[in-house]
């Protein structure tokens, strides 16, 4: 299946483009591939996928200046703390996730849920892109098949991917759609509900959030936890490409009315 349809009818939009991301043509699919999870989630190894452009400090930042994105990748291993990151953050405001990874890249959250026997284990290293990435070719041709060679090698069984931005909601459906027709299963998280549905990205969950703290309120730990208990236990029930309405914005209100933030 082709990650982009219509693709060169999409490139002859992009290549009018004014670089204003108000007249920027969206992809937009009609179908999508999907893969059944083959295992119950406490024997699967995750993946973790973030389009914040987070680098490792000292290393080559992201090229936030070219009109197409930077269509580089980042492999960061679990180690890695916020105090030795750094991050590009184009198309968000990175304030949250300075204060806290977990809004954007939540390996403790999901270390937790491999302590409990939620998930059988996260993968040791994670995977970093600047998802602000209009050219939306370059990136299934180049940088989707560079992510899907390293799952493959990590011998990965699911992934979730948590976008940043507007743009890198494309960027992170596309990809889930790459990663999926590869044959592992996806759940993307999401804030921004057209996108993804115009993608047609395979696994979504959605809740009215914000950009850069698409993995939780920073420094609230209950309300992450609760955004990726509720994602991540739909990989095995679907049976079809879905996007699903997380609860979690009813019970954080209810929780903020009681004081209990």
């Amino acid at each position: 299946m082709e990650l982009i349809e219509n693709l060169n009818d999409w490139r002859g939009k992009y290549s009018r483009w004014n670089g204003d991301l108000k007249s920027y043509n969206f992809v937009y699919n009609k179908r999508s591939p999907f893969t059944p999870a083959r295992r119950a989630l406490p024997l699967l190894n995750l993946a973790l996928i973030s389009s914040a452009g987070a680098f490792i400090d000292g290393t080559e930042e992201f090229d936030a200046r070219g009109r197409g994105g930077d269509l580089t990748l980042r492999e960061i291993p679990l180690e890695v703390g916020l105090d030795d990151l750094q991050f590009t953050a184009r198309g968000y405001d990175p304030a949250a996730v300075r204060q806290d990874l977990n809004s954007q890249v939540p390996i403790e959250r999901l270390l937790d849920y491999q302590s409990n026997a939620v998930i059988g284990q996260l993968n040791p290293v994670w995977w970093s892109f600047m998802g602000y990435i209009p050219d939306a070719a370059g990136f299934v041709e180049t940088t989707v098949p560079q992510i899907i060679d390293r799952l493959k090698r990590y011998e990965v069984q699911a992934a979730l991917i948590v976008p940043a931005s507007r743009l890198c909601h494309q960027s992170c459906g596309l990809l889930a759609r790459g990663v999926e027709a590869a044959g592992i299963p996806t759940m993307m998280l999401a804030v921004e509900r057209t996108i993804p549905d115009s993608v047609h990205a395979p696994r979504v969950g959605f809740y009215n959030g914000e950009f850069g703290s698409v993995a939780g309120l920073p420094n609230f730990k209950q309300h992450q936890l609760r955004i990726l208990d509720e994602a991540l236990r739909w990989f095995e029930p679907l049976t079809q490409p879905t996007v699903r309405k997380l609860v979690v914005e009813l019970e954080s209100n209810v929780e903020k009315m009681r004081g209990e933030r």
